[in-house]
């Protein structure tokens, strides 16, 4: 069993009880995705598999074989940052960084979703297209908690950068 992380092939750990989480870290030494909680309660760990967003610490690795996994070590490219990167340090959406891995893959994952269509809580009508308003982005990065309060530059670095990538 293997699977791709940030372009490489990797082999699935011996034990199947490893989490992608660990396997990302303990093993593969891609120390960007961290871990919080260890119980999904935080998103510090949220990675895009096939594009999707997870939680890596509630994903066991042999879960995703044959799946691409990307890393926040795999947004870069070469020297230049992923445009969001970029963005969250213009708009100051980072204190500490520790969640910032986490906030970055996810927004990413979560600008697919509303550009697919999928609704969210506050999405006020479910058959039209998704347009990423203040409100629709907080409600769609809930689940990935900044404890130093840089909501408001997360949010903003958020809606720079990926809002115009929705259909309005």
């Amino acid at each position: 069993m293997s699977l791709i992380v940030n372009g490489a092939k990797v082999s699935a750990p011996a034990d199947p009880r490893t989490s992608l989480l660990d396997l990302l870290r303990e093993e593969l030494h891609l120390t960007g995705t961290k871990k919080g909680c260890n119980q999904g309660a935080c998103g510090a760990c949220t990675v895009l598999v096939d594009g999707e967003r997870i939680l890596a610490c509630l994903t066991l690795a042999v879960q995703v074989q044959g799946g691409e996994v990307t890393t926040i070590e795999g947004l870069a490219d070469a020297d230049a940052l992923h445009p969001l990167q970029a963005a969250f340090i213009e708009q100051d959406g980072f204190q500490c960084g520790y969640c910032t891995p986490g906030q970055i893959c996810s927004a990413i994952g979560m600008a697919a979703e509303a550009a697919r269509g999928v609704p969210s809580h506050v999405s006020s009508d479910l058959s039209a297209d998704v347009t990423l308003t203040r409100e629709e982005i907080q409600e769609r990065m809930s689940g990935n908690l900044c404890r130093c309060g840089a909501h408001n530059g997360i949010i903003d670095a958020i809606r720079d950068t990926l809002a115009a990538e929705v259909p309005a």
